[in-house]
């Protein structure tokens, strides 16, 4: 069998070896070929290195991919009705060959698009990248990262049984507590008080239109970003150093081509041994002990079991305001591309991240069984006992963080400057995130106790 019809295909996304007279114009080329519509021609040899980035970025678009292509898949026997919803995801599962394969891959593939992602930009920030004119691209990525968890969110409800169910309503419930349009926002997704026919419609509508369009039109727009800013972040180079460059075909092709196999493998691998859950159908009269939002909000419910939630949403609105704001705060080119951008640097980091680990779960324990300021200050509005004061605590803990690292009481003297300071900040604050997702997915017990998990 000829397979002369792929030749034009291959050339189209692959550039041929050709003698020297019959290549064309260096622009000709680069219009027509895919590759270099995503890359340069020539990316420097730094660039290549697995440990630098990970593949994370690339590992995140392999799943974007997996997701379109499954979600297509599935809009042709899901039925987007409440008396049906459940019924036409339980036949994919168990009449239509390789349904259930499909809905694992999309399932896992949404998961893992949200640790990836947040991985990414962790990456991106370890590596000071948002520097150096890509201040916009940070910031279209904190977009895409929330476009991420809106799309899981949207695609949470759609199975309609009592996990999904009732984890929407807990986490649509969260949006009341935003000021002024908080029930105004919630009763738009639901498209009414409570969750039925027309928040099931609504978030079918957003999950397989509005979000794709987002996330593609972000996404195009962030990798065409990268492109224009000459590929991945680099360190600076020394006065007599001269930059090292390889041929983007074969050498970073092929890395992204192996890359994507082995993500395409191991999801498929996991989707096989795992499939998605699915439990019984939604009953809004019997809720289920403990309710708990979807896994990637667990870390904001549990903040809101010790605070207020208008000081959860303010701590909230505080966090993203500075890592938005982060490339006009720390504007010292000399360590972008640097891993902690010094040793000193790393060692910030690691502070960061230990006090996390140590102040998290005794801040916990503490609230949990001990820590009652209502009970101390009876005549005080909670506003400002479960609020106010919280809040604050929160916030001189970052500020007294900040000033610790850079006052050089920790490291024999030596202080760190701004930007390491602010690393040891970020690995705090991202550290007990974690750690309050970790507590709100396995020490969450009945009526959301704290238990062991064991």
């Amino acid at each position: 069998m000829s397979l002369e019809f792929i030749k034009p295909l291959r050339d189209r996304l692959l550039p041929k070896e050709t003698a020297a007279q019959e290549l064309p114009s260096r622009d000709s080329h680069v219009r027509n070929n895919l590759i270099l519509h995503l890359h340069p021609s020539r990316v420097p040899a730094q660039a290549l290195r697995f440990t630098y980035t990970w593949g994370l970025g690339g590992i995140s678009v392999v799943l974007v991919l997996l997701l379109g292509l499954t979600g297509l898949l599935l809009m042709f026997r899901y039925d987007p009705r409440v008396e049906y919803a459940y019924v036409s995801i339980q036949q994919l599962e168990t009449e239509v060959m390789f349904g259930s394969f499909v809905r694992a891959v999309h399932h896992w593939s949404a998961n893992f698009l949200v640790i990836a992602s947040f991985l990414h930009l962790v990456r991106v920030f370890l590596t000071g990248s948002f520097k150096q004119g890509r201040s916009v691209n940070w910031i279209i990525g904190l977009v895409l990262f929330v476009i991420v968890l809106a799309g899981n969110f949207t695609g949470y409800l759609l199975p309609w049984d009592q996990l999904s169910y009732w984890a929407i309503t807990v986490s649509t419930s969260l949006m009341a507590y935003i000021p002024l349009l908080g029930t105004a926002v919630r009763n738009f997704f639901l498209g009414g008080p409570q969750v039925g026919q027309a928040a099931l419609s609504n978030f079918y509508a957003l999950h397989v239109v509005f979000m794709p369009a987002l996330l593609l039109g972000f996404l195009a727009y962030h990798l065409w970003k990268v492109r224009k800013n000459g590929g991945i972040s680099q360190p600076l180079l020394k006065e007599d150093e001269k930059p090292e460059f390889k041929a983007t075909n074969p050498h970073l092709v092929n890395i992204e081509l192996a890359a994507g196999l082995v993500v395409v493998v191991v999801v498929g691998l996991y989707a096989m041994l795992n499939p998605a859950p699915l439990g019984s159908i939604a009953n809004p009269m019997v809720s289920p002990n403990p309710a708990k939002a979807a896994w990637y909000f667990l870390g904001l419910q549990e903040l809101l079991l010790h605070m207020h939630p208008l000081a959860v949403m303010s701590l909230l609105a505080v966090a993203v305001i500075a890592l938005a704001i982060i490339p006009w705060i720390d504007r010292d080119f000399r360590d972008i591309g640097i891993y902690f951008r010094s040793a000193i640097g790393r060692r910030a980091a690691v502070f960061g991240s230990l006090l996390a680990v140590y102040l998290v779960p005794l801040a916990v324990i503490l609230d949990e069984f001990w820590y009652d300021v209502p009970g101390w200050l009876p005549g005080v509005h909670t506003n400002i006992t479960v609020g106010v004061i919280p809040f604050l605590i929160t916030i001189s803990v970052f500020v007294g963080i900040y000033f610790l690292l850079k006052s050089g009481l920790l490291f024999k003297n030596e202080k760190t400057n701004h930007s390491e300071a602010m690393l040891g900040v970020f690995a705090f604050m991202m550290t007990g995130l974690i750690l309050l997702t970790i507590v709100g997915i396995y020490f969450r017990g009945q009526n959301m106790a704290l238990v062991l998990p064991f």
